[in-house]
């Protein structure tokens, strides 16, 4: 049984059966940050292709949209910040697994914990991201109501 230390003066243990837990966590981790940089890299493909295939399609050239390349360009740019919100936590999943992997094969005790600060990296900025967009939730829901609530005094 391995001994981990804490700030106080308590300290915890990390058992066989939780360094299974930790192992098998970090290959589930490596496999889904793969997933993911393929994932971005589709996205920076989808970016690069998706004004030509929408305005080969005509989506673009219906006569809805005052400039048709501002729709293209638009739709660029949003694939491509997508695809740069989704690689940090895409990468700090990588980081994780791969020091994880790497502390249990050498019992590395230092190795273990960058792993571990690189998860917590990961869900900090996934929180950040959930509360970013449930915010901009909020705000259009409330310019929705304001919308509604003018449309009906007409």
């Amino acid at each position: 049984m391995e001994e981990i230390t804490t700030s106080g003066n308590s300290s915890l243990q990390l058992t066989a059966e939780s360094q299974s837990f930790l192992k098998e966590t970090a290959k589930w981790a490596y496999f889904l940050s793969i997933v993911g940089f393929v994932g971005i890299g589709m996205l920076i493909l989808l970016s690069v292709f998706m004004g030509t295939i929408f305005s080969k399609l005509g989506v673009f050239n219906s006569g809805m949209s005052p400039a048709p390349t501002m729709g293209v360009g638009f739709i660029t740019f949003l694939y491509l910040i997508m695809a740069v919100l989704y690689f940090f936590p895409v990468y700090y999943l990588f980081q994780f697994s791969s020091k994880a992997k790497a502390a249990f094969s050498r019992n590395d005790n230092e190795a273990l914990t960058t792993s571990l600060e690189y998860l917590k990296s990961h869900y900090k900025f996934m929180g950040i991201l959930a509360i970013i967009i449930l915010s901009i939730y909020g705000v259009i829901f409330l310019f929705s109501i304001i919308g509604i609530a003018f449309a009906s005094f007409r």
